[in-house]
């Protein structure tokens, strides 16, 4: 059909039976004329059962139509139902009398709460507990009284709560005494407050190995002047770890670790835990956290806190255990080797091998010993300490000679 010829004339049709007729062609752009209708619409007569025509109603009117057959009528209002009351005034309410059925209000029963006569301006009225009533009164008697003689201290005294026995830091304590990372973190304070509170950081720092209660008292000091610095609470933790409360420690240290997100103070909250009675406890804390993120001497310290919490449950096996950790080398001495060396000894004494123990005791020792002579050189930060050892050991072997030639 595609390569027909389009000037081919077209042949007509041959009528066969049951086709479509053939008309013949119309000229090109010829139309048909109809013959035209009358432009008013024919009515059109109504057979019986059809929708009749009405009359056109005028714009807007609304014509009512009687009902038609099976439609609903509409009754008058029954007995009982909803009466139109007149409008009610501006804002007035009106109260309605209660229909049959309906629930009706009674007057208080005897034990409620009474409705009391409205307060004077801002004063605010003390209530007198009920006949039969267990609870004491509130604790907020004078709050007024306390509240107005706050406001009557001068504004430089109101943000640090001078109400608290502050200890008195000597003159010669001066901030500059506090190491350069902890001042860096007093710096969102003013200027007087940040040099009183690492005045007393200091002042603990120097005391809490002579007067852990004077330290402390120090650290609470400057826990009420700054309690949103990590410093402070790391502080506060340590000086109450120090005087034996153990609960208070705990509390100030996981306030420090949710200000600083630090865990460098993990083996102390092990050890306060062990402290509370919760060795079991004290497990799950330093397992839930990652090692490999500790420095080498908080890894240390966390070993033996764990061992330590072996020893309480009555695992001395698997304390032992909890000290095999990298760090551990008995031929050079570290910062944390003494008292690793002395968390070991103590294990092995738990476990009835007294020659062993007694032989990690005297490494301790020397470890100390050779840390202590090498702290006047800053460069030296291991000590090779297996030579000290031979010649401790050797005068001690002495005695024994001139015996066994005899």
């Amino acid at each position: 059909m595609a390569d027909e010829d389009p000037t081919r004339p077209r042949k007509p049709y041959v009528k066969r039976d049951g086709e479509k007729k053939s008309y013949p062609p119309r000229s090109e752009g010829a139309k048909k004329p109809y013959p035209a209708r009358d432009a008013a619409k024919k009515p059109y007569a109504s057979r019986d059962g059809e929708k009749k025509s009405y009359p056109p109603r005028s714009e807007g009117a609304k014509k009512s139509y009687p009902p038609r057959d099976g439609e609903r009528k509409s009754y008058p209002p029954r007995e009982g139902e909803k009466k139109s009351y007149p409008p009610r005034g501006d804002g007035a309410k009106k109260s309605y009398a209660p229909r049959d059925g309906e629930k009706k209000s009674y007057p208080p029963r005897d034990g409620e709460r009474k409705s009391y006569p409205p307060r004077s301006d801002g004063a605010k009225k003390a209530y007198t507990p009920r006949e039969g009533s267990s609870r004491p009164p509130r604790a907020g008697a004078g709050r007024e009284e306390r509240r107005d003689d706050r406001q009557s201290r001068p504004e430089e005294l109101r943000a640090v709560r001078p109400a608290f026995d502050e200890p008195i830091v000597p003159d010669e304590v001066a901030a500059t005494d506090l190491n350069a990372a902890a001042r860096n973190q007093l710096k969102t304070l003013s200027k007087e407050n940040a040099e009183e509170v690492a005045r007393h950081l200091a002042m603990a720092a120097e005391v809490i190995d002579a007067d852990p209660q004077l330290a402390h008292r120090h650290a609470i000091a400057a826990t009420r002047r700054a309690g949103r610095i990590g410093v402070v609470r790391e502080t506060a933790a340590i000086t109450a770890y120090a005087i034996g409360d153990y609960a208070l420690a705990l509390r100030e240290l996981r306030t420090y670790r949710r200000i600083s997100g630090s865990d460098d103070q993990i083996a102390l909250m092990v050890d306060s835990e062990r402290g509370v009675g919760r060795p079991d406890r004290a497990l799950e804390v330093g397992r839930a956290v990652d090692r490999s993120s500790l420095s080498p001497a908080v890894r240390v310290e966390l070993a033996i806190a764990m061992s330590g919490a072996r020893l309480d449950l009555g695992e001395t096996e698997r304390a032992l255990q909890e000290l095999d950790i990298p760090e551990f080398d008995p031929d050079r001495a570290f910062e944390w080797s003494p008292s690793l060396f002395a968390a070991r000894a103590t294990v092995l004494e738990e476990l009835g091998r007294d020659a062993e123990a007694q032989d990690w005791f005297h490494r301790a020792e020397v470890a100390e010993d050779a840390l202590n002579a090498a702290n006047g050189s800053n460069d030296l930060e291991v000590v090779l300490v297996e030579e000290i050892f031979e010649e401790v050991t050797a005068p001690e072997s002495k005695p024994d000679a001139p015996e066994e030639q005899a």
